[in-house]
């Protein structure tokens, strides 16, 4: 591998973008907090020194970056995720970190990539996985309706097939009239979702003889999740 090969890393999201890159030979490094537009990232690898070789991961953000990129004649790659390897027992996980270390495994030669589709091939798949997708939702909306009505002894006796308009008229019907949501929605930002939602997760809140045991059914206890731009 020649010197003097700048080997980039980017961890792209949509509103931020961090860069890393390694300079063969000096070992120089690198480093920028970028906005999440193809033209932030493209001029920053651009300021790089020497010829210079990128790489991101495939994701959310697609591929808009990679042909940007090629247009402005530098050359990228977009690695496969499940290909990037791992250490055992590292558990420090920054955008910062996962754009150096992208950077030093490209420069290594151990990512794998991916294909980058034409835009036109890859509208139409889209489309396909998008018609995929949405009949899977409204099967699984079909089984979750179906089964609850199961539960509760009610079946669609006719006439016609589950589904059909006669169908769907009788499902609009059909109510629930248990009290205990209504009593719920007298609380201050409680309304209906909400009072439901909690019904169906705890059940019979007087099991519970203190408030800390409640909360300590649910789960909530404090905890942090930051990635990119979100913090949760």
């Amino acid at each position: 591998m020649a010197d003097g090969i700048c080997f980039a890393g980017l961890d792209v999201h949509a509103r931020k973008t961090a860069g890393a890159a390694v300079q063969l030979g000096s070992g120089e490094v690198f480093r920028a907090q970028l906005a999440g537009s193809s033209t932030a990232a493209i001029e920053w690898l651009q300021s790089l020194p020497g010829e210079v070789r990128a790489v991101y991961e495939a994701g959310p953000t697609g591929f808009g970056l990679a042909r940007a990129a090629r247009a402005a004649g530098i050359e990228m790659m977009v690695c496969a995720p499940g290909a990037i390897p791992r250490q055992p027992g590292d558990h420090t996980k920054t955008d910062q970190r996962d754009a150096l270390k992208l950077a030093r495994l490209h420069a290594a030669g151990q990512l794998r990539a991916v294909v980058v589709a034409e835009p036109a091939y890859e509208a139409l798949r889209d489309r396909v996985r998008c018609r995929e997708d949405l009949r899977g939702d409204l099967m699984a909306c079909r089984h979750r309706i179906s089964k609850l009505l199961l539960r509760r002894e009610m079946v669609w006796a006719g006439p016609g097939h589950t589904w059909s308009q006669a169908h769907l008229k009788w499902l609009s019907t059909i109510r629930f009239g248990e009290p205990i949501v209504a009593r719920l929605r007298c609380l201050r930002g409680v309304d209906t979702l909400t009072a439901v939602g909690l019904i169906a997760e705890i059940g019979d809140i007087g099991a519970f003889a203190h408030p800390r045991q409640l909360t300590s059914y649910l789960g909530l206890v404090p905890s942090e999740h930051t990635r990119g731009s979100t913090r949760r």
